[in-house]
């Protein structure tokens, strides 16, 4: 080989390794580049992240925000807020108050066994009832399907209170009511689904939107408080006038048929 061509792959050579460190060197820079932008939206990710989470976490919840919130009274309801309910012929000179939670199981057993005697005798004017919903199984085993339903039942009431009757029997029947365990009234499409079964509210677009819009959320925290307020301490509870009904010889809401009618027939006698 001559000594012009070994000089020559000798260049070559050079230039070779300039170019391939030249590539090298605009590799690193550019990945270091890639891992730089990278950490930054890591970083702004992140931040994001973390600004996201305190709007969150300062963002009322849908009950606090109904706490504050204007109440919009349903309609066939009088009183403060809208909380005094009662159903019957004006003319029925006696009151029968119901005090009853939605989730709880007893008031379910209540009504399934008393609930169509309730509806022929006010139906039939020997009383009118008064409801008194309260929501306390929410706190005892957490959840918001008592609150939930209560607002459901507001938003029945509004289409009529032969409506609310029939869904509140709905609510409690064998069927539809859930252990107490399980929140299941706290889902507005289950709610909707029990409500199909009434005439009056099967499809029924107003009713639907009320429940799914919370339109009477804030009702439903007045109407607990109203049933907080009235000392009672368990449910169902039952008063005829303001004087307590109970099974006899005992300190217990009449459960059986036979009982609720004896204590009732006793109650309106007084």
């Amino acid at each position: 080989m001559s000594a012009r061509n070994n000089q020559a792959n000798k260049q070559a050579a050079r230039e070779r390794l300039r170019a391939e460190r030249e590539r090298q060197a605009k590799k690193d820079k550019t990945k270091r580049q890639i891992i730089v932008a990278g950490s930054v939206v890591a970083v702004l990710a992140i931040a994001g992240g973390v600004g996201y989470a305190v709007v969150q976490a300062n963002k009322p919840k849908a009950w606090e925000a109904a706490a504050e919130a204007t109440v919009a009274k349903p309609a066939n309801t009088t009183g403060e807020n809208g909380t005094t309910v009662v159903v019957g012929k004006a003319d029925a000179k006696k009151t029968l108050e119901l005090y009853e939670d939605p989730r709880c199981p007893s008031c379910a057993g209540f009504e399934q066994a008393n609930g169509e005697q309730i509806k022929k005798d006010v139906d039939a004017g020997k009383y009118k009832i008064q409801y008194i919903g309260a929501t306390f199984i929410d706190n005892m085993a957490g959840g918001e399907g008592s609150k939930n339903a209560t607002s459901a039942l507001g938003a029945a009431l509004n289409v009529s209170p032969e409506a609310f009757l029939s869904f509140k029997g709905a609510l409690y029947s064998q069927a539809n009511h859930p252990d107490e365990r399980v929140d299941k009234f706290a889902d507005d499409n289950y709610l909707i689904k029990i409500a199909d079964q009434v005439p009056a509210l099967k499809g029924n677009k107003k009713f639907q939107d009320a429940v799914k819009g919370g339109t009477y959320d804030a009702w439903a925290l007045k109407m607990s408080a109203k049933f907080d307020a009235s000392g009672i301490k368990a449910t169902p509870s039952l008063k005829m006038d303001g004087k307590t009904v109970v099974k006899e010889g005992s300190d217990s809401a009449p459960m059986a048929p036979e009982d609720f009618k004896a204590a009732v027939e006793k109650a309106l006698k007084a």
